[in-house]
């Protein structure tokens, strides 16, 4: 079901959306209003709940492995390409630029 927001607009955040956007999600990449859009839709539909956890561990998981390692730039240029790429085919949205950043996550830490 569809809900309209002061403005007239749908807030409805489909499934292709929110799965496409999950990793900007992630990196909080969103505007405030985009996100708390996603986090709506996530919270309310299980599958998708599922990939963003998924998502979440793996984004984990890789921080951990790669100690702080610096990406070489052939990757990083890739990994952009193909965010863009999964963004625009499935969200609909042209990204002109996205940044990819990798943090450390210690075993125990939130």
């Amino acid at each position: 079901m569809s809900t309209l927001d002061g403005s007239g607009k749908s807030d409805k955040v489909h499934c292709e959306e929110a799965l496409a956007e999950i990793f900007l999600l992630l990196d909080k990449e969103c505007s405030p209003e985009r996100d708390a859009e996603l986090r709506r839709h996530i919270d309310d539909c299980p599958p998708c709940l599922e990939e963003y956890g998924i998502d979440e561990q793996l984004k984990q998981l890789l921080a951990r492995k790669c100690g702080g390692d610096h990406a070489p730039a052939e990757l990083k240029n890739r990994l952009r390409a193909s965010i863009r790429k999964t963004v625009e085919e499935h969200g609909g949205h042209r990204i002109s630029e996205t940044e990819v950043t990798v943090e450390r996550v210690t075993e125990g830490s939130d």
